[in-house]
């Protein structure tokens, strides 16, 4: 299997998410995650979308598929070499006085991974990077007893020079300042 990432440009619409999911869910496509937030364009939201899956023709189906919906402006598929991605992961790890110390250092020097909260009982890290690079991660932390887990999905920006004005029409489009 093959892991696709697909960027949706959409107006910001109701029901858009929707629409976008349906057309995968037809297709038995699983979403292996789905990210949304508005682009630096006022109005204008960016999916982005991973899939795993073993055929390229499927997949630029798909693509073309979700370009039919009115509200889309804009649809790429990419594979992991034409991308920049992360992820942000959080884990609470317990902190019980009796437990052998966490190793800040390790953590934040050798892992990229940063103490957000500290509490008696427990702390709260961050850490970004890719799914191999939490998961490694999160096996290294596992012994000093994960309370909670939460992982982002990808966010991704294209290697391409062009960016999001080059696709989308031309109008009057604000800029968020």
């Amino acid at each position: 299997m093959t892991t696709y990432t697909i960027c949706v440009f959409t107006e910001n619409t109701f029901g858009i998410l929707n629409k976008i999911t349906t057309i995968l869910t037809r297709r038995r496509i699983n979403i292996e995650s789905l990210t949304v937030s508005e682009t630096e364009r006022k109005g204008i939201s960016r999916f982005t979308i991973v899939i795993h899956h073993d055929s390229r023709d499927v997949v630029e189906k798909l693509v073309r598929q979700i370009r039919k919906v009115i509200e889309v402006l804009a649809v790429f598929g990419y594979l992991n070499d034409e991308i920049i991605f992360n992820e942000i992961a959080m884990f609470k790890i317990s902190t019980p006085i009796d437990a052998k110390p966490i190793d800040i250092e390790t953590i934040n020097k050798v892992h990229k991974a940063w103490v957000v909260y500290w509490h008696l009982t427990y702390v709260i890290i961050q850490k970004t990077g890719t799914e191999e690079e939490i998961f490694e991660f999160f096996d290294y932390i596992k012994p000093h007893g994960i309370l909670e887990f939460v992982r982002s999905g990808r966010v991704a920006v294209s290697k391409s020079p062009q960016t999001l004005v080059d696709y989308l029409p031309e109008a009057d489009w604000e800029y968020y300042q």
